[in-house]
């Protein structure tokens, strides 16, 4: 299937492009004048406009995307934060409805359209920087924020890291947490299991660096398709082959300048480097915090002792580039790690127990990870059970999901407060609970430490929870819904959405 004709009527293609399409929706762009400082006021700024998800509160949850014009200490850049803060935005980027997008996205990885090189318009090399220059430093070409006070560095959080297999060449996109070190060096966070490293250990087991692109300020499509995870995206499979599917044609990418590596052709800033081999650095050398960065549990993450280090060659980038970032806790997370989420449950399920699991949701309050609402449909006796037999191809088919809450086909998923009635209603603890301890999951949840859990050996444990939040078949006509009638209300308010 094909998703051209669908999506291209957004004509988004690249991040102006999808700036321009917001500037036309009422209530969904912003834009300000007064200089900003990176060092902790910008993401500060942002928090409160709409950073929404798990952020420290008070926050606006689908607050508009904002550009900032004026950075301090940087000249002719511009930021812009929060694109893919709303599922609506998400929706119009990729012209579906936003009830709809886990099902987009997994068509799309069941039909994907691998990238191609171009030598055409290739805008992200309009202006080089060579690290070989005297005055080459990444601090002072690039905007990266801190965060916070307890940040450990200026994080480059919207990179789009693309690396291949040293052996067979086959290529990932993945998003990775990238701390400034110095004028030419980057640490690198790889949780694991991902692709990008196991990469990089072939690599370091021959001596050899791994070359590495990060392409910023990219397509919306390209930045939630790199959000996909084994095993829906096994080894070998690279995901801008999914953004190829959305937009209906091939990611054009670009012949690195100094690398033996590709790049993605309309980004806005590209960061030529290579992986060491046996070199590693502390996180938060320059700062001694102890922290590293908020990360989408609403917490900020510990600093790492013994990081990989991305040696810088050269900084490529369009004339007058806009910077991308986003806030860690925030709704943008929740979008991009999350739909991909829904998509990978719906496409197991789906393969083993075909129109049962009508939809899912990768709640906010788990960062678009820990937590998955399933609208289930019992069709007959026998559907009894089925239910939960689906959370757990849930758990494996996104292994760092924690909690699975099951609600029937007249259940709102994407309305908190529906589910947690469902919960009131429909569910008894001791019954309706379903535990499995000692699971691998997420190291970043902080409750998934020894010290908090007899059952947890290690840190990134977990117990899996299901919450069984369905109406047992033979009681169904017990727990039906006040009807009301169906009317027309635009008869009485026009202006009524």
């Amino acid at each position: 299937m094909s998703n051209s004709k669908n999506n291209n009527a957004s004509g988004v293609y690249d991040l102006r492009s999808a700036l321009e399409l917001l500037k036309t929706l009422p209530g969904e762009y912003v834009e300000t004048d007064t200089e900003v400082d990176p060092h902790e006021e910008l993401s500060g700024v942002y928090r409160y406009v709409g950073a929404g998800g798990t952020c420290q509160r008070p926050t606006r949850k689908n607050g508009p995307v904002m550009v900032f014009n004026k950075v301090k200490g940087f000249q002719d850049i511009s930021v812009a934060i929060g694109l893919n803060g709303s599922r609506k935005r998400v929706s119009h980027f990729l012209n579906c409805a936003l009830e709809k997008l886990g099902h987009l996205l997994k068509d799309s990885v069941q039909n994907p359209i691998p990238p191609v090189l171009t030598q055409d318009h290739v805008v992200c090399q309009e202006v080089v920087h060579l690290a070989s220059d005297a005055n080459f430093d990444l601090r002072k070409l690039l905007p990266a924020p801190t965060n916070t006070e307890e940040d450990a560095g200026p994080y480059i959080t919207m990179g789009l890291c693309y690396a291949s297999d040293p052996e067979t060449r086959e290529s990932d996109i993945t998003i990775h947490r990238l701390c400034v070190q110095s004028r030419d060096e980057l640490s690198m966070w790889l949780t694991p299991g991902r692709h990008i490293d196991a990469f990089r250990m072939k690599a370091e087991a021959a001596g050899k660096p791994l070359p590495i692109s990060i392409s910023i300020g990219v397509d919306p499509a390209i930045e939630i398709a790199a959000c996909f995870e084994p095993p829906t995206t096994p080894l070998g499979y690279d995901e801008l082959s999914v953004a190829g599917a959305l937009r209906g044609h091939a990611v054009e990418m670009v012949q690195c300048k100094t690398i033996n590596e590709r790049a993605i052709a309309h980004a806005e800033i590209v960061i030529e480097g290579e992986l060491l081999p046996h070199v590693r650095l502390r996180e938060d050398q320059n700062t001694d915090t102890g922290k590293a960065m908020p990360e989408f549990p609403g917490y900020t993450g510990e600093a790492k002792e013994a990081l990989p280090v991305i040696k810088v060659k050269a900084v490529t980038h369009r004339y007058n580039p806009i910077w991308r970032t986003t806030v860690g806790p925030g709704e943008e997370h929740v979008n991009m790690a999350g739909i991909p989420t829904e998509a990978s449950i719906l496409d197991m399920v789906g393969r083993a127990m075909p129109g049962k699991l009508l939809n899912v949701f990768a709640h906010s309050a788990g960062g678009g990870k820990l937590l998955a609402v399933m609208q289930f449909k019992k069709f007959s006796p026998a559907d009894e059970g089925r239910q939960r037999q689906a959370a757990l191809l849930a758990f494996s088919a996104f292994p760092e999901l924690k909690h699975v809450i099951l609600v029937d086909e007249d259940v709102d998923i994407f309305d908190s407060d529906d589910v947690l009635w469902a919960m009131q209603t429909r569910y008894q603890g001791d019954v309706d609970t379903v535990t499995i301890p000692g699971v691998r999951c997420h190291p970043l949840d902080p409750s998934q430490v020894p010290e908090y859990s007899p059952s947890i050996l290690q840190q990134g444990m977990s117990c899996k929870t299901i919450f069984d939040c369905t109406v047992p078949f033979h009681l169904k006509s017990h727990f039906e819904r006040s009807k009301f009638k169906a009317v027309d209300v635009k008869r009485f308010l026009p202006d009524f959405e």
